[in-house]
């Protein structure tokens, strides 16, 4: 998931992204809203592609591999693997240019390269952050340290100096820097879901048929295989008869004379319905056969009757 970062007025004059292509920086600038808090991001160019040009067609997964080729050619990203044989990378500087607050814990091992394989468990706490942002611009006393400890005297002169339950705000802070890292918050993309879902799943199949197996079929019968729009037009229009409960039967039966008459995809429906409530031959009334007698009896016959 998208996340606000922050770009320096530098970047814009910055040498190394000066060495890059301007869609290699604008890949760069794209990546920064992408990785998670500690600037990891998963190495698949199809993703980052979707992710960032998806209005630019033009601009797909091959050149994004191009513009990832460029920005660590430039030192500006590292890629490489981790230990479950999968690409990551991450962006080198993030820590030089990225304040983040609470950060999360990362699903992504961390660079071998360039950050030792510290994990995310090893990663600076929020309340260590939150207490480096906090201090004085001349290393002398925080502020927030300086003002609580000027609270505790002002209380002690009032005479609430001998309550020992801590304040609740006291309560609050001793969780949140307490207990093992429970990962991010969100989910990066790439990333397996974790735990149960506890809505149940959209139906795309009836019975145990799916829409996905029944384009395998069509696909299957057909000399050639289909273009992808097309597929992709048939899957969601499968599931959607699929989901309205239709019999897999009387589907197959529509699929097939789409393919045999060579129909577009958005008649499936019609095409089905024939298929469902095709009119049924009437049957003709049954007639007992008999042997026509010959119209000179005589003649036929020799006289032998």
């Amino acid at each position: 998931m998208a996340r606000i970062r922050t770009i320096k007025p530098e970047a814009f004059i910055s040498e190394s992204l000066a060495e890059v292509s301007v869609h290699a920086e604008r890949t760069f600038f794209g990546l920064l809203t992408q990785a998670d808090d500690h600037g990891r991001f998963r190495d698949q160019a199809a993703v980052i592609a979707g992710a960032l040009w998806s209005l630019r067609p033009e601009h797909g997964p091959l050149e994004v591999e191009d513009d990832l080729t460029q920005l660590d050619g430039a030192g500006l990203i590292c890629r490489y693997e981790g230990a479950d044989g999968k690409g990551y990378l991450h962006i080198v500087a993030w820590a030089r240019h990225q304040r983040i607050n609470r950060p999360s814990g990362s699903r992504c091992p961390a660079c071998p390269r360039h950050q030792g394989g510290r994990s995310a468990e090893t990663a600076p706490s929020a309340h260590g952050v939150l207490r480096e942002q906090a201090g004085s611009p001349h290393g002398g006393e925080p502020e927030g340290s300086r003002r609580r400890s000027e609270s505790s005297v002002n209380r002690g002169a009032a005479g609430q100096g001998n309550f020992s339950e801590p304040s609740p705000q006291q309560q609050e802070g001793a969780v949140r820097t307490q207990g093992p890292d429970l990962g991010p918050r969100i989910l990066d993309l790439g990333s397996p879901p974790v735990g149960s879902a506890s809505a149940p799943a959209p139906q795309t199949a009836s019975g145990s048929v799916s829409a996905k197996s029944l384009v395998g079929e069509y696909v299957t019968s057909c000399e050639h295989r289909p273009p992808g729009d097309v597929l992709g037009h048939l899957g969601r229009v499968v599931g959607k008869l699929l989901g309205e409960g239709l019999a897999p039967d009387h589907i197959r039966a529509g699929m097939r004379r789409m393919r045999t008459k060579g129909l577009s995809v958005h008649l499936l429906p019609s095409l089905v319905n024939e298929a469902m409530n095709a009119p049924q031959a009437a049957a003709a009334p049954h007639r007992a056969w008999t042997n026509p007698a010959p119209a000179d009896v005589e003649a036929a016959y020799g006289g032998q009757l």
